[in-house]
């Protein structure tokens, strides 16, 4: 099954919020004939487009291959929310990779959060980033645990940004009453996740990267001088970046053996006018404590976007009822409320929910699986993987050596096991265990 065609028509965005609010970006042209670079990308998602610009900034060619347009895929179509840290919280890291590598992991998530502000400000890029996301806990012990990991960051980590919320503190700020407590992270915050795309298409093709849409990847050979082939052309190169995540499909048996693609929702209502004080009293994105995370910010006009429910199978299905639900679970007030807008997409996730830095093959690198905290640690990854083409790859190997372990069952049964563990812990949602 191929993710990049079974849900979407080629070469256009889904119908989603981000893309009627979406800044205009004229379509590159797709590949033709033949070519010669320093490097090829597969994908223009955020992996693949910070690495298109820190590659080109130093210097090398680079030709960026996407099958639809650039931010077509989680990249333009995700919560927009800007985490810390890493999809695992510091007390994992420190049991898998102790207390020294841990805190470098930190810095290079702190690192993550700044580079998406300082790429934004120095890009001009049309983006706001608005700090604060909360986490909102549905049980007493769940708001236990979180306010005592917020008291090890500040301990630990010199982190002085979280906030712990009681029950009250909680209601003021979601004003659906059904939360326990929580905190506020401030910083960390929430951005239009496609222009955040489109600025760094903008910002690499200015630094002199080559993009083309509409060109996708059918196979590629590995060798001294790997080619990349299209439809319509190839490019021959001294290193290939694999950048597709969850859109990758077939192209790496390695990769895909590691990271699973898995698809989620997100819907938009109409403009909710002075009604936005019943959802939020800040200007902040918060995220709950279900395994099955509900997640939702104010958009700039107003209108809620909600994102979560839980479809299991390659294609989307009834992406509103699978949302709804949920929302209103959140805020039931909202019922009559009119939803203008309902998208889904496709995203990665590895077995531990950390992502995945590997080197598939010689002269190839591959980052993807970000388990949905990727805006951050996506942008960081091209980053991370253009020092690494440059020959300094201290930062690149730190976040490969993570560990990482194949689905059982392999590609052809990684999918319907999930569906087993994925039904098993929507159950315990659903029962509040």
């Amino acid at each position: 099954m191929n993710l990049l065609h079974v849900n979407d028509q080629a070469g256009q965005y889904p119908g989603s919020y981000y893309n009627a609010t979406r800044t205009e970006l004229a379509p590159f042209a797709a590949l033709q004939g033949a070519h010669r670079a320093d490097v090829c990308i597969v994908g223009a998602g955020y992996t693949g487009l910070s690495a298109a610009l820190h590659l080109a900034q130093r210097g090398y060619s680079v030709i960026v291959l996407e099958a639809h347009r650039v931010g077509f895929g989680a990249s333009g179509r995700n919560g927009g929310q800007v985490g810390t840290g890493m999809r695992q919280d510091q007390t994992w890291v420190e049991d898998r990779v102790g207390s020294r590598d841990a805190r470098r992991l930190w810095d290079l998530a702190e690192e993550a959060k700044a580079l998406v502000k300082s790429l934004i400000r120095d890009h001009a890029m049309p983006v706001t980033f608005y700090p604060g996301v909360a986490h909102a806990c549905w049980t007493d012990a769940e708001v236990k645990g979180t306010h005592a990991y917020g008291d090890k960051l500040r301990r630990d980590y010199d982190y002085p940004h979280i906030e712990p919320l009681d029950r009250d503190a909680m209601a003021r700020l979601v004003p659906s009453g059904v939360y326990k407590g929580g905190e506020i992270d401030r910083g960390a915050g929430h951005l239009h996740p496609l222009n955040y795309a489109i600025g760094l298409a903008r910002a690499a093709a200015g630094a002199g990267a080559q993009i083309h849409e509409g060109s996708e990847v059918l196979r590629v050979e590995p060798g001294q001088k790997p080619v990349v082939h299209t439809a319509s052309g190839h490019v021959v190169c001294d290193h290939v970046i694999l950048a597709g995540n969850g859109y990758l499909g077939q192209l790496n048996a390695e990769v895909a053996a590691k990271v699973m693609p898995i698809n989620n929702f997100i819907l938009a209502t109409e403009p909710l006018g002075a009604r936005a004080a019943q959802v939020l009293s800040e200007p902040v994105a918060v995220a709950d404590s279900k395994f099955v995370v509900n997640y939702w910010r104010l958009s700039e006009d107003n209108r809620l976007l909600f994102g979560g429910g839980e479809s299991y199978g390659y294609k989307f299905g009834d992406v509103l009822k699978a949302v709804r639900k949920p929302m209103l679970q959140v805020y039931p007030d909202l019922a009559d409320v009119k939803i203008d807008y309902a998208w889904g997409g496709t995203l990665a996730i590895t077995m531990n929910r950390m992502p995945c830095f590997t080197r598939p093959a010689p002269g190839v690198f591959s980052a993807s699986g970000y388990s949905g905290h990727g805006v951050a640690m996506a942008t960081l990854a091209g980053k991370l993987i253009a020092e690494a083409v440059a020959g300094t790859a201290e930062r690149f190997d730190l976040m490969a050596s993570l560990p990482q372990h194949r689905f059982p069952g392999g590609v052809a049964l990684r999918w319907p096991l999930l569906v087993l563990a994925m039904t098993w812990y929507s159950m315990r949602d659903r029962l509040g265990l």
